[in-house]
């Protein structure tokens, strides 16, 4: 799902090409799904067989209305339908333990749903999972097809690697080992997981089944025609039963945040209770004045703020680099049923990029969408001292992604930045308030400029300098 189209162009979306029975276009800016006339026995059962409706009544799929639009393929079309559109995209690196979890039970869950209606799903990508209105949601219409009796699950390889790998390595190794799906786009290599994971995994049980197991028998096969259960049979029952063993160990995994950089930000900050309000207050002030629609908080922490923004904008995307404040801001989201906030990891440092094929697959950050309103608060100077970044090249990154600014200047005499300069020299003679503002009103009009009560801390509202 590309960045939208000028009107009256036709798009086809970059990421939407492997699947024969259809694919994703957008056309004068609305999003629509072709079907092809390969996919219609499938597309018809799914919508008479009552599991499209079932599934919608549970938000476990997208909506859609078929449309009568022209296709973008005629001569390969069966039909035209327009999708509940998901207003941003994100990426199973991009998600906390708990998101990618979420998102591997859906599957499974919407599985089982499909069985009941005598369909199944084709493939367990998690790129076919998206977070729409604060939950999990399958966005590809054309992932199920008709179940035939004695047949494996074809997918069963793609949601171990997608999946359970990823959760088994985040919950009992390294939470940050799921930026291997970054490298690997079909998911954790079996093998690989199965060398990474601790050795009490080998002992019989659902791990050593489905990732140790499963990771020899596609040694012993590689290159053979072969299915995914070896060539046997396998019944509807065991079916179930490999599904309700997947169901089972996902829900087992477990990862608590600790030990990480800023999972527990709230209580570490240096404000007074006064001046924490007062910085409320003011980012209120400041978001009132902008009245954005959408809002990226960047270096979001457990999502104070974002939860603030929730009360002006429609959408708040919550960035930050820290497992542990990421898990943290989607737990609280979900237990609140927060439908505005979307928590997501990221290291503006080394932020997603373009991968895939022809780098266009998977869209870096830049390319998906743009921010009405950029918060960044409490961020600068880690970008700029621990990390030797130039005050202007970050006022240029922010200006690219946002017309409006809310942004904290930390100077060097805090105390969370002494403790950067700490263990480093002091390289950044521009890092005080006049380099900072020359800096940052090169690409951006200041709107407002307010300092923290009983602190040396400086919010201001700017906005990007037309033309």
């Amino acid at each position: 799902m590309a960045a939208i189209p000028p009107a009256g162009q036709l798009e086809r979306e970059k990421a939407s090409f492997r699947d024969p029975d259809g694919f994703v276009f957008v056309r004068d800016g609305v999003l629509y799904r072709q079907i092809n006339q390969s996919g219609r026995a499938d597309y018809d059962l799914l919508m008479s067989s009552g599991l499209y409706q079932e599934l919608i009544k549970n938000r476990q799929l997208v909506a859609h209305t078929e449309v009568d639009v022209p296709a973008a393929a005629p001569e390969l079309a069966y039909q035209v339908i327009r999708p509940e559109p998901v207003a941003f995209i994100s990426y199973p690196y991009e998600w906390s333990f708990s998101q990618l979890k979420d998102a591997a039970l859906l599957t499974l869950a919407v599985q089982k749903t499909a069985l009941e209606h005598g369909m199944i799903l084709k493939d367990a990508s998690a790129y076919n999972v998206q977070f729409l209105r604060g939950q999990p949601v399958l966005i590809d219409t054309l992932s199920f097809t008709r179940y035939e009796p004695g047949t494996p699950w074809i997918g069963y390889r793609q949601y171990c690697q997608h999946f359970l790998a990823p959760l088994a390595l985040m919950s009992l190794k390294d939470v940050r080992l799921a930026q291997l799906l970054r490298v690997y786009l079909d998911g954790i290599p079996l093998d690989l997981a199965s060398e990474l994971l601790p050795v009490r995994t080998r002992l019989p049980g659902g791990l050593y089944l489905h990732i140790h197991l499963h990771a020899q028998a596609q040694r012993k096969y590689a290159g053979q025609a072969v299915s995914a259960e070896g060539g046997r049979q396998i019944s509807r029952m065991q079916l179930q039963g490999l599904i309700e063993s997947l169901e089972k160990n996902v829900t087992k995994l477990e990862w608590t945040p600790a030990g990480t950089s800023w999972a527990d930000y709230d209580r570490q900050h240096n404000y007074t209770d006064q001046a924490l309000l007062a910085k409320q207050e003011i980012v209120h002030s400041c978001l009132s004045s902008a009245s954005p629609e959408v809002v990226w908080d960047l270096g979001a922490n457990t999502g104070l703020f974002s939860r603030i923004a929730a009360e002006k904008a429609r959408q708040v995307i919550a960035f930050d680099f820290d497992p542990g404040a990421v898990e943290l801001g989607y737990l609280h989201n979900r237990e609140e049923g927060s439908q505005k906030i979307l928590t997501l990891l990221l290291d503006l440092t080394n932020p997603s990029p373009g991968i895939g094929w022809r780098n266009a697959e998977r869209q870096s950050l830049e390319a998906r969408t743009q921010a009405d309103l950029i918060m960044a608060l409490a961020l600068v100077h880690h970008l700029a001292i621990a990390n030797n970044l130039p005050l202007v090249e970050i006022a240029e990154f922010f200006a690219a992604l946002g017309e409006w600014l809310v942004v904290e200047f930390v100077p060097k005499s805090d105390s969370q930045v002494q403790l950067l300069l700490a263990s480093r020299k002091d390289i950044f003679p521009d890092y005080e308030e006049a380099g900072f503002e020359q800096a940052f009103l090169k690409v951006f009009d200041l709107v407002q400029k307010e300092r923290v009560p009983e602190s040396e801390r400086i919010i201001y509202l700017m906005r990007r300098k037309s033309g």
